[in-house]
């Protein structure tokens, strides 16, 4: 089994944006493109490039899950590398932590630990790596809609700018999933989440196309 997904984050905040331009659409946007495989019963293996030429190939595999206990647990592991994977790599290690609560909701969180974080140079670094905790839920209002929240604080090391937080609604067709988003930063990948967002006076609209293949 595989997956695909693709992402936009406009880059014209919704607050200066009218009509005239399109909400932000004109001002161009982060692109990212994630590909996953289904390696094992389990196990994945994924890789995600954004336009800024940063790349994360990452691993993920369930060790536990919901039923013969109260919530899946995945381990994940991956690392970041910018200008094509050339330079400045950050490993990650961390889990994905979810409960379905029936056939309406679910819930997750995702401690992350990040290193090479900070971008000043390293005679001047006091902190150079993170923990992230990613907090999701995904709540069903309709057979084939879900609203979506999600934010990733940083508990500690190098944590400057404020906490990224995104908002919206999917819909689910088949195997695609749409969603249009709501978010206050641009990140997509653990290192840049530890690096935080501009602040919240600026929100930038945004969406995901995923494709499942079964």
């Amino acid at each position: 089994k595989m997956t695909f997904r693709l992402t936009h984050r406009f880059q014209g905040p919704l607050n200066d944006s009218g009509i005239g331009d399109l909400f932000g659409l004109d001002d161009g946007a982060q692109m990212g493109f994630e590909f996953r495989y289904g390696l094992v019963k389990g196990g994945q293996l994924g890789f995600l490039r954004t336009n800024n030429k940063t790349i994360e190939l990452f691993g993920q595999y369930s060790l536990i899950r919901q039923g013969g206990f109260p919530f899946d647990v995945s381990a994940r592991v991956g690392v970041e590398g910018t200008n094509n994977f050339q330079d400045s790599y950050s490993p990650s290690v961390g889990a994905v932590i979810s409960r379905r609560i029936g056939e309406v909701a679910a819930v997750y969180l995702q401690p992350t630990w990040v290193n090479n974080t900070n971008t000043l140079p390293k005679e001047v670094v006091d902190d150079n790596d993170s923990i992230n905790l990613g907090i999701g839920t995904r709540i069903r209002i309709r057979p084939t809609v879900y609203l979506i929240a999600e934010v990733t604080p940083r508990l500690s090391g190098y944590k400057p700018g404020t906490n990224q937080a995104t908002f919206g609604i999917e819909k689910r067709a088949g195997g695609h999933m749409f969603q249009m988003n709501i978010s206050n930063g641009f990140a997509m990948m653990p290192a840049s989440l530890a690096r935080g967002t501009f602040g919240t006076d600026n929100w930038y609209l945004g969406f995901n196309l995923a494709r499942k293949f079964y």
